[in-house]
C-alpha cells in the first residue's frame, strides 16, 4: 500500500504538489479539451492505433480515444500506470502499459500515430528527448505521424515545475532534431509559452 499526499495520490509521483493539483483539476482538463488539444493537434488524423507517451492523470487520453480508433498509454510511473488502469478499467479502447517512452517494447512499424502532450519536458536530457523522437519514429508505420505540444522555456513555467524534472526544449532546434530521427514534413508552431509540432514518417 503506498502513501498518499493530500490529494490522495501515491507520494511516489513525481511531480510537487502544485503540479499534481494543477494536472488533475477539473480546469486543466476543459482547457486541454477545449483549447490545448484542438490547437497541438490541428486537423492530424491520428489513425487506427494512437501511442500515447506521458499520460500522466489522462487528462488528454480520453480525447485522444475519441479521435483514435484505439489508444495505448505508455506511463514511466508504476503509480500513475495503475492510477490509469483503474481509471480507465470500463473505457473500450484504451491500453495502459507501464514502460519507458525511449524504449516501449512495442511492436515496431505497429501504430498510425503517436502523440505527446506537456510532457517532453520531463525527460530530464535532451539525449533522452532524442531517443523518444527515435522511439516514436520506430513504432510508427509509414506514413504515420508524431504530433503533439509543449511548454516553451519562460520563467512561469520553470517556476511551477520547482522540485520536478524540467528540461524544456528550445522550439528553435525541434525541426532538426526530429528531422535527425528520420522524420519528414516537420513542423513546429509556437505561441508565447508553448510549442507544438507535427511529423510523418516516410511513406
Amino acid at each position: 500500500m503506498h502513501s498518499t499526499d493530500w490529494l490522495g495520490y501515491p507520494k511516489s509521483m513525481s511531480m510537487n504538489l502544485l503540479h499534481k493539483w494543477c494536472c488533475r483539476s477539473a480546469g486543466w482538463s476543459v482547457f486541454s479539451r477545449r483549447v490545448l488539444l484542438p490547437w497541438a493537434l490541428g486537423d492530424a488524423d491520428l489513425g487506427r492505433s494512437t501511442v500515447e507517451i506521458g499520460p500522466g492523470f489522462g487528462a488528454n487520453t480520453d480525447y485522444l480515444n475519441e479521435r483514435a480508433g484505439s489508444v495505448t498509454a505508455v506511463e514511466i510511473d508504476p503509480d500513475y500506470a495503475d492510477h490509469l488502469r483503474k481509471r480507465f478499467a470500463s473505457t473500450g479502447g484504451v491500453r495502459v502499459i507501464e514502460g519507458d517512452g525511449t524504449d516501449t517494447g512495442l511492436a515496431s512499424r505497429g501504430f498510425s500515430s503517436v502523440v505527446s502532450m506537456a510532457m517532453l519536458h520531463h525527460v530530464p536530457t535532451p539525449a533522452l528527448q532524442d531517443a523518444l523522437f527515435a522511439e516514436a519514429f520506430r513504432v510508427l508505420e509509414p506514413g504515420g505521424v508524431f504530433v503533439g505540444g509543449d511548454g516553451s522555456p519562460t520563467l512561469p513555467f520553470a517556476a511551477m515545475h520547482i522540485g520536478d524534472t524540467y528540461n524544456p526544449m528550445p522550439p528553435a532546434t525541434l525541426p532538426d532534431r526530429l528531422s535527425e530521427a528520420g522524420f519528414t514534413d516537420v513542423s513546429v508552431d509556437t505561441t508565447p509559452g508553448a510549442l507544438r509540432f507535427s511529423a510523418r514518417v516516410p511513406s
